[in-house]
């Protein structure tokens, strides 16, 4: 398909007409300055990494060296416009194969943002050190990033119009494949669909339930191949999205994954084998249902999710533990009950039952000789003791 006709709201009117040593200065620069904007990339978006080896590495390489190049071109016109076609032609292919590579459209973006950031670095400290005039360093500050939108604009409809050519087919392999998980498919027919879709397998796979507006956000820390369902996902709360993120499952993939979710309000399930996805997001849900703020990691509230997994249940568990104490008088269960709780989780440690209640530790042990005569036996009977401990914790 030839590249589309790109128009962006920044043109290039600015005329810089770099001086000859200044211009030269630069050109010496050009390869280095190039390699450490890549590397910096590669540094900076996760979604990059590893990009230097393979022929993506060298596309990547050459794209940016063509950019400069051009640029370079267009810094030391004298008046009018130099042709820049083959740079903009270069990063709308370089859009294309982002699109071919699985890298979203969001990692490409960033990447321009920090290359130019270091490209401008690098360029302005050599244009300075050449002896470039105040003037013409704000108007080549002014072209940096004229360029840049060009570029930019050149390389997100390359992405775009092959993600319009071959992508929507792999798109909506990709939705059939993430409803298959989450749906309970055979195994058989869940691979066949991952098979269609082009998508390699992982390790694992860790549900990621976070709002709508730090999607974009959090798609360009991730695996290129998290699943991101668009069709209406059953239990996911109003104005929520769901990701099915590849792992390895290991506690360092784990570590790495919350890591790259900081900033987020996301709530992420339990890495499971891939075909057991569902149950991640399921337990996600519930995790999600406890009202909890910021990032949070399920694991790190398992008993919570033990505890509210039914809560008809578990309200009545309370109340056949509590029922010897129907008879009391309210303020009286109320303190009996509040010191069976901490007698329980404590132990039977006198002291810390009498410092986590405020009171002490004589009366602890008035309201427990109280509690052994309203319980008799049971208080020393495991089933008890289990059954009161989940029922008041």
């Amino acid at each position: 398909m030839p590249s589309r006709d790109v128009r962006p709201a920044t043109q290039l009117p600015t005329v810089v007409a770099l001086e000859a040593q200044v211009a030269e200065a630069l050109r010496a620069q050009l390869a280095e300055v190039a390699d450490r904007a890549v590397l910096t990339i590669i540094d900076e978006v996760p979604s990059y990494a590893g990009a230097l080896s393979g022929r993506m590495g060298e596309v990547i390489r050459n794209a940016v060296q063509l950019a400069l190049g051009g640029f370079l071109t267009l810094a030391t016109r004298q008046h009018g416009n130099a042709p820049k076609a083959p740079a903009i032609e270069g990063a709308y292919q370089l859009g294309r194969g982002e699109a071919r590579s699985g890298r979203t459209v969001e990692a490409l973006l960033a990447a321009y943002r920090v290359g130019a950031r270091v490209a401008w670095r690098d360029m302005a400290d050599a244009a300075v050190g050449a002896g470039i005039a105040p003037a013409q360093l704000a108007r080549f500050a002014e072209l940096v990033f004229a360029y840049i939108d060009e570029l930019s604009a050149a390389s997100v409809a390359g992405h775009t119009d092959e993600l319009e050519s071959s992508g929507r087919v792999r798109q909506r392999n990709l939705e059939r494949l993430a409803r298959a998980l989450l749906t309970g498919a055979p195994a058989d027919a869940v691979n066949a669909a991952a098979e269609r879709a082009d998508w390699v397998p992982p390790g694992a796979l860790t549900a990621v339930v976070l709002p709508e507006s730090q999607v974009s956000h959090a798609l360009t820390a991730l695996d290129p191949l998290t699943l991101q369902p668009t069709d209406d996902v059953a239990g996911l709360p109003d104005g929520h999205a769901l990701l099915l993120v590849p792992t390895t499952g290991s506690a360092t993939a784990r570590r790495t994954l919350l890591q790259s979710l900081r900033g987020t309000d996301a709530v992420v399930g339990p890495g499971v084998p891939w075909l057991e996805a569902a149950a991640s997001y399921r337990r996600t849900l519930r995790c999600a249902a406890l009202g909890l703020d910021g990032l949070v990691d399920s694991d790190d509230h398992l008993a919570a999710l033990v505890l509210s997994a039914d809560p008809s249940a578990r309200e009545d568990l309370r109340a056949r533990v509590l029922a010897p104490l129907a008879d009391l008088r309210p303020a009286t269960a109320e303190k009996l009950t509040d010191t069976l709780r901490s007698w329980l989780l404590h132990h039977g440690r006198r002291e810390a039952v009498a410092e986590e209640l405020f009171v002490h530790a004589q009366t602890v042990r008035y309201r427990v000789g109280q509690l052994r005569e309203v319980y008799g036996d049971r208080l020393e009977d495991p089933a008890f003791v289990l059954d009161a401990t989940l029922a008041l914790a």
